[in-house]
Parts: C-alpha cells; structure tokens; sequence
C-alpha cells in the first residue's frame, strides 16, 4: 500500500510502499483510509519530540494518529488508529470507533477530533464548564483553538476572550463567537493591563491554553491576587507553541483560588477517553454535519505529502491528507 513513512525521526514522511497492516484481534478492524489531518502531536511523534513518541518503529514507521475510513461493508467511520493512519490501509480499535452521520465531509470529520479532544476534554473534565462562565482561550488563532471558541459557546460560556499574534485571524474570531480578543503582538504592560480590566469586570473563571511559556506567565501575573476572595479560577494547559516551561511564584498560587492542570494524553482517565468517543465526538460530528460548527480545512492527496508536511496552512486550517 502507499503510505506516509518515517525512516528516521526528525526526517519529513516519504511517499512510499509499505505493508499493510493486519488485524491482530477480535477487538481490532481494518479500515480503507479516505482522509487523514495533519496535527501537532503528529508531527510531535515523527520528530520523537512528543512524549508518546518513544515506542515508535527505528526501522519505519506510517505517521498518523486517526482517521475517517471505510469498513468492508462500506460504512463510514472515524477511528483511532492502532497502526499509522496516513496511508490507504489501517488497523483501528472498534471500541475508539465513531460512526459518521450524513452530511459531514470525510476531511471535515477527519480534521475535527484531535481539535475536539483538545478542546473538550479540557472544558468538560478539567475545568467542569459552567453554563455562564468566562473563558479565555490563550493562542486561539490556531485550528484547535477556533474549534474551542465554537465548542465552550456551545457549552454554554457567557464570555469568551482570546488571544493570538495574527491580528487578521483575531478579527475573524469574533465570528465564531469571541467577545473580546487580546493581542499578544502588545507589549506586556499593556497586555496585562488588557486582562485586569476584562478580569475586574467579568471574573475569568477557565483559562484554556494553547502556548504556555510567557504568554501564560502574563496571563498567571495579571490573575494574581492581592488579599481579598478570588473566584475559582481553572487553568488547564493543553500545548506549549510558546514554550515547554514557564516561571510561576508561590505568590500567585497563594493568592488565587487556582486549580493548574494539563489535558493531553496520558492524563485523561479510561472513562473520559470512553466518553470521547461514544458521546462527545460524535455530539461533534453531527454539530458539524448540521453547519452548526465551522471547520475550516485544507485538502492535499497523500502523493503530495512530503511537499506539504511542513507547509504553512494560513488562518488557522487543519492540513487533511485524502487518499
């Protein structure tokens, strides 16, 4: 079969043969590949810079996480792949298997569930959104975080502030439902001063970040405390775009009523992935299939790959590879 290989970690996917992978269990079924997204933790894993990466084949291996397919009868699916997904077959697991509803694209459902785990899986289990709670999305320019703009509105977020270095794309996000937006290209005086004043008007109660490092430091300072009550505040980190480390004092934590936690593989509970996969993606998907969510894609076929792997995808799109 033609796939999208890795030889050698940090290396871009060649387009080549390789065998197809074979059912291994009862618990396991072989899909015909039409659409897979390119996302961060699967450049991450070719890299061998995610910390899922380390158990990858030395001697090559198919890039791809998830993916929309067809089973032998000719039913669509979502599935999450157990071998590499970017190539025209893969093995996925039944029981992380989502059916699709009509009117929904296979490279729209194929770019929807890794936004949609980093997004709703932090909404819902870290930080027990509220209806009538405000949300500030941190680094919302991207593809994942639009999707969570549109996905914390839809659980009932009275507020949503974001933030983001491209001043275009921080317009058009008002669009999809953000009240306010914070530029991060400021300098930081002004940021901060931009989050006190939204905080002491409207008390931010879930901060979903996307960059961590200093964008998240300025965030943390501008949220600190000077003595009195604070309201419950959940900070829940899901990508380090920024950095991989911040700087936080005790003074912070100490003077805020603050929960810090992170949403991302490995964290999440054996009944939160369950739930995942058989009510919120397919919640999503039909949201989708329904225009009630906007997905915003671009298509390339699975020869171009090693073209456009490291292509920059403007305004936020999800790069899908279709076969």
């Amino acid at each position: 079969m033609k796939a999208a290989v890795i030889y050698t970690k940090g290396e871009m996917p060649k387009y080549a043969e390789f065998p197809a992978p074979i059912v291994q269990n009862e618990n396991e079924v072989l899909i015909s590949v039409k659409a897979v997204a390119i996302t961060n933790l699967d450049k991450g894993k070719a890299s061998g810079k995610h910390y899922s990466s380390e158990n990858e084949n030395q001697n090559g291996f198919v890039v791809g996480s998830d993916g929309v397919g067809l089973l032998e009868d000719g039913t669509r699916v979502y599935g999450r792949g157990i071998s590499g997904t970017i190539a025209e077959k893969a093995v996925v697991e039944k029981n992380r298997m989502v059916l699709l509803p009509d009117g929904i694209s296979n490279a729209t459902a194929a770019a929807m569930p890794n936004a949609v785990a980093g997004s709703a899986m932090a909404l819902k289990f870290r930080a027990g959104i509220q209806p009538g709670e405000t949300v500030l999305i941190n680094g919302a320019t991207g593809f994942t975080g639009q999707m969570a703009i549109q996905i914390a509105k839809h659980y009932g977020a009275k507020k949503i502030i974001v933030t983001g270095r491209n001043e275009n794309t921080l317009q058009e996000l008002l669009k999809l439902g953000a009240d306010e937006i914070i530029s991060l290209k400021q300098d930081d005086e002004t940021i901060l001063k931009q989050i006190q004043a939204i905080h002491k008007e409207t008390p931010i109660d879930i901060v979903l970040d996307y960059l961590w490092g200093h964008p998240a430091e300025l965030i943390l300072s501008a949220l600190k405390g000077n003595g009195s009550f604070t309201n419950r505040l959940r900070f829940v980190t899901i990508g380090s775009m920024a950095s991989e480390n911040i700087q936080l004092s005790s003074g912070i934590l100490r003077s805020v009523n603050l929960q810090l936690s992170g949403s991302g593989l490995g964290s999440w509970t054996k009944e939160e992935v369950k739930l995942l996969f058989s009510e919120i993606l397919p919640e999503m998907f039909l949201l989708a299939a329904q225009n009630k969510l906007k997905v915003n894609i671009e298509e390339v076929p699975l020869s171009d790959i090693e073209k456009m792997w490291n292509a920059e995808v403007s305004d936020g799109k999800r790069l899908v590879v279709t076969m």
